[in-house]
């Protein structure tokens, strides 16, 4: 899901009792990716309650767009959002979260990923990616396309200082081609690498 950060500016008052906006975030949208069911342990759904609680104010936010398929949905969530975010999760959560990884690892987007590591569930997987950088299958540099932290707080914090470090040597321009559902024609998502490149997924 795709979530508006109401925190990116707050008022306050100045030296003369103005009330001024001053920039407290660089996210405007947070894309967050999280399993359909809350777990078993009472801890993932209290981290997911305070993720929401560093992002939202208590108003109500939200955009709902109809999408052809499921591909359509997860490039328009990328395109969207200026970060993304994984809780605990299955299949699903893991196959959203390791294809933004590897976009930032082609160069298609520059924007942080980070893992809520709540009570160390993501320990595996990092201990697995940190064997790939052993092995030579990821470049050392590319091991820091993602950040991870225990609390959402802590999590927030290090997406904010974030700086892309995994030597993508130019940031590919991305599109989106909607297309609209006729019978027998596919839908195509594709992404621009360059004017003459063009990668598609045909459905």
């Amino acid at each position: 899901m795709c979530i508006e950060n109401q925190k990116v500016e707050e008022k306050k008052m100045d030296n003369e009792g103005r009330r001024v906006e001053v920039a407290s975030s660089r996210f405007k949208r947070v894309c967050v990716f999280c399993g359909s069911s809350t777990g078993k342990r009472e801890a993932y759904r209290e981290a997911a309650v305070e993720l929401g609680q560093e992002l939202l104010t208590g108003e109500t936010v939200g955009e709902l767009k109809a999408v052809a398929n499921m591909h359509q949905r997860k490039a328009e969530m990328a395109r969207l959002s200026d970060c993304f975010i994984a809780l605990p999760g299955g299949y699903g959560t893991l196959e959203e979260l390791l294809e933004v990884i590897t976009w930032a690892q082609l160069g298609i987007h520059d924007k942080p990923v980070g893992l809520l590591n709540v009570d160390g569930y993501y320990n595996s997987l990092i201990s697995f990616i940190d064997k790939a950088v052993d092995d030579g299958f990821i470049k050392p540099s590319q091991r820091h396309i993602f950040v991870s932290a225990p609390t959402a707080k802590e999590l927030v914090q290090k997406l904010e200082e974030y700086e892309p470090v995994h030597g993508v040597l130019a940031k590919a321009m991305w599109e989106v081609e909607q297309q609209q559902q006729q019978p027998q024609q596919q839908q195509q998502v594709g992404f621009n690498t360059s004017p003459t490149l063009q990668t598609e997924v045909a459905l």
